[in-house]
């Protein structure tokens, strides 16, 4: 097969899946299976440590004994195993262990296919940026349909969504694979494989990490309250929030179709639009609160996500060695994705109780230093 359909397809399965979980997961532990909101907060708590966790450490152990295309197949059929596990379970504490289980593997794909595309990078001519956008693409169509099922047969349909997903997904893996991702490490590669220490002892690396962490946790606010604050602070219908929230995702598909040709721009240059469209983007959502304002704001995630994003695949792809390309994903995916939005998101709440806005315009105390800290040492370490 293509290399570069073979990674389109797989970000768009990956993302469908992962618009039922970012979207509707916690809906569903609260409506479909009776639980607290504080129950379902701690549940998903418990999930992103497990998710961290898996990413930072499992993950890149597991790629030095199974080869990019089995440690896929691996995970997809540990994710259904456990998906199917939620089918009877109705106590707190039993919802609780097979959760831990589900974050242990399902969130690891993410990392796995983003791996897959920093190997294909090194090896083959291939558009990372429209690869990527099959997978908004996906998320945004996912979320179309489950609203459109969830509003027939209700939040319990939500599960079964998660499952035909991922058994999709576990079929495609039937199809021809890069050969480059069947490829499995030897003992010898294991011996040639890098440390985690390692990673952090490239120069320059963990500079763009804390840059990365700084603007993707920033996200937080956006991702756990935006549709609380559109639906109780803007009294906005929710007919009109999905439409609202997805033109986020069709201005990150308009830059990731056009990625690669942002693909000459120095990271440091990347990530500086990015951190000024955040800080931009989270201030304007403050002074401005109204539904229109939002709306415009919305058009920025663009930069203040799909950039950054793409400015540390495309470094991490042009700088490091491969074998340490998936301690760089596993770190990402746990400090960038995962812890970082579960501590900001603490502060976030904190700061919505006392007004709504401020748990945006709070972000900005991240996104400032991020730019300030790519201005003092983009010479230094020529990035």
């Amino acid at each position: 097969m293509n290399n570069q359909r073979w990674l389109s397809q797989s970000y768009f399965i990956f993302f469908f899946t992962w618009g039922v979980y970012l979207q509707y997961w916690s809906g569903w532990l609260s409506e479909a299976k009776g639980l607290t909101a504080s129950q379902v907060g701690y549940i998903m708590g418990i999930g992103l440590i497990a998710r961290a966790v898996a990413t930072m450490f499992a993950f890149p152990f597991a790629t030095k004994f199974l080869s990019g295309k089995k440690l896929i197949l691996v995970l997809v059929v540990a994710s259904l195993v456990v998906t199917l596990l939620y089918l009877p379970a109705n106590s707190f504490e039993t919802i609780l262990m097979i959760t831990f289980l589900f974050s242990l593997n399902y969130p690891a794909l993410l990392p796995a296919i983003e791996n897959s595309a920093t190997t294909l990078m090194q090896t083959s001519q291939i558009n990372y940026g429209k690869s990527r956008s099959y997978g908004s693409i996906g998320f945004v169509i996912a979320v179309l349909i489950i609203s459109f099922i969830v509003g027939i047969a209700g939040e319990r349909a939500i599960l079964w969504c998660m499952i035909a997903f991922l058994s999709i997904m576990l079929l495609m893996q039937t199809l021809p694979t890069p050969a480059v991702l069947l490829v499995k490490p030897t003992a010898e590669d294991r011996g040639k494989s890098s440390s985690m220490i390692g990673l952090f002892k490239i120069k320059g690396f963990s500079i763009i990490l804390l840059v990365v962490v700084l603007l993707q946790g920033s996200m937080a606010s956006y991702y756990n309250y935006s549709y609380l604050y559109l639906q109780q602070y803007l009294d906005v219908n929710p007919l009109y929030i999905g439409i609202i929230l997805n033109i986020a995702v069709i201005s990150e598909i308009i830059y990731l179709l056009k990625a690669d040709r942002f693909g000459h721009w120095k990271t440091s240059k990347l990530l500086i639009v990015a951190g000024i469209a955040s800080t931009v983007r989270w201030i304007m959502i403050f002074v401005f609160p109204n539904v229109w304002a939002f709306i415009i704001s919305q058009t920025l995630h663009s930069l203040s996500f799909a950039m950054a994003h793409f400015a540390f695949i495309q470094y991490i792809s042009k700088t490091l060695p491969k074998q340490q390309l998936s301690n760089a994903q596993g770190v990402y995916s746990a400090l960038g994705m995962s812890l970082s939005a579960a501590l900001l998101t603490l502060f976030g709440g904190f700061l919505y109780e006392i007004q709504p806005g401020l748990s945006f315009l709070g972000m900005i105390v991240f996104t400032i230093p991020a730019v300030l800290i790519i201005y003092a040492t983009r010479k230094k370490y020529q990035y």
